[in-house]
């Protein structure tokens, strides 16, 4: 068999590489504490699980679901949308179901790219970013993420040339695995950059919710109400606990949603109605059940930064997400990959290469807080001893 060559960029996958790990300290009897994917171990609402039950044994959601029997779905998107950010939403032409946003960030490139065009994509970034475009036949610029700028990009930095063939920039805070959020100003900077440069902007928006204290984080369509050049793409995942159900939605500039609906036209028929009928539910319903989500890896948080400051491992708190950016110790701090590998073998303790993110990911290690607090201090009671 001859396979295309587009899959070649898709062979190396940090999640991937890690579950490969993983696999091998389990042959080796390691006991695992998983720390290197983002999926909650919280349960999902038991409001949404009763809307999702009570679909199950209803006939009449068991066929294909087509576009316009997701209307009280895209209602209660926008209905949701415009009492969060005071931004008024068609869900007729302005909003659209995904199975998770990462389908977005995938199929999208697909609707924007030519083959050779160009994607602006942040270094370190989430993989299905790069996956998208890759897929699309497209070329990667990656704007790198510093922690003297608060990982942000310097859109300045990008060369003409580059700008002369890019097409779209991906955006995503608070950002995977940075943990940075953006200020709305920066937003405002990025819309007017992308306005000049006749770019589609892109935001991954799935932890929007997941923000510590009374910080507020602003969506990407407060910077452009006009919804002129910007998408955002949002997840039940992390705010409803929803992995598993694979439910999320895009929303903004209409021609793109369009032009979104067509790819995805050709992919699939939409989620099953009992899951769209549990996402009502959560978006509609009480909100406490996300204030919890959020409290919980708060504390879990703080718990691993405390911790890790008792061995010694000085790391910023973040202020938002459910991850921990660590930088390494200076003898691994060239080689994530050896160290994540090392770790897992040596303590069962599985963690995600910074690099595996993106080549200015070097020098970091990603913790995912899935684990109640205790777990969390007996990993980095075996991280110690490995140390």
């Amino acid at each position: 068999m001859q396979f295309s060559q587009r899959l070649q960029p898709l062979k190396s996958n940090v999640f991937a590489d890690m579950d490969r790990a993983k696999g091998k300290a389990r042959a080796l009897g390691q006991p695992i504490i998983d720390l290197s994917l983002g999926s909650s171990d919280l349960p999902t609402p038991p409001h949404v699980i009763a809307a999702i039950q009570s679909a199950l044994i209803d006939p009449t959601t068991h066929g294909y679901l087509l576009f316009n029997a997701t209307r009280v779905f895209r209602e209660a998107v926008a209905n949701w949308y415009t009492n969060k950010y005071g931004i008024s939403i068609d869900p007729e032409t302005e909003v659209l179901p995904l199975i998770g946003s990462q389908e977005g960030t995938a199929h999208l490139p697909l609707a924007i790219l030519e083959p050779g065009d160009v994607a602006l994509l942040m270094d370190p970034g989430y993989p299905s970013h790069a996956g998208g475009v890759y897929l699309a036949g497209g070329e990667i610029y990656p704007m790198p993420l510093h922690a003297d700028n608060g990982f942000l990009p310097v859109l300045g930095d990008i060369p003409a040339p580059t700008l002369a063939k890019s097409r779209m920039m991906v955006l995503s805070y608070p950002h995977n695995p940075t943990t940075a959020i953006a200020p709305l100003a920066f937003f405002e900077e990025a819309v007017a950059f992308c306005q000049q440069h006749h770019l589609v902007l892109v935001h991954d928006f799935p932890y929007g919710d997941m923000v510590f204290g009374d910080l507020q984080v602003p969506s990407i369509l407060q910077a452009d109400r006009d919804k002129s050049v910007s998408i955002e793409l949002f997840t039940m995942s992390k705010s409803y606990n929803m992995g598993g159900f694979r439910i999320g939605y895009a929303i903004g500039n209409r021609d793109l949603i369009q032009a979104l609906r067509q790819v995805k036209a050709v992919v699939d028929f939409n989620q099953y109605l009992g899951i769209l009928h549990g996402a009502v539910a959560a978006l509609s319903g009480d909100q406490s059940c996300v204030r919890h989500t959020v409290e919980t890896f708060q504390q879990r948080r703080d718990t691993f930064i405390t911790t890790l400051a008792a061995i010694g491992w000085q790391v910023p708190t973040p202020a938002a997400t459910m991850y921990i950016w660590a930088k390494l110790p200076p003898q691994w701090a060239r080689n994530s990959i050896d160290f994540c590998t090392e770790l897992v073998c040596q303590t069962g303790v599985a963690a995600a290469p910074g690099v595996g993110f993106g080549k200015s990911g070097e020098g970091y290690v990603r913790f995912a807080l899935v684990h109640e607090p205790a777990k969390l201090q007996l990993a980095v009671d075996r991280m110690a001893k490995f140390l």
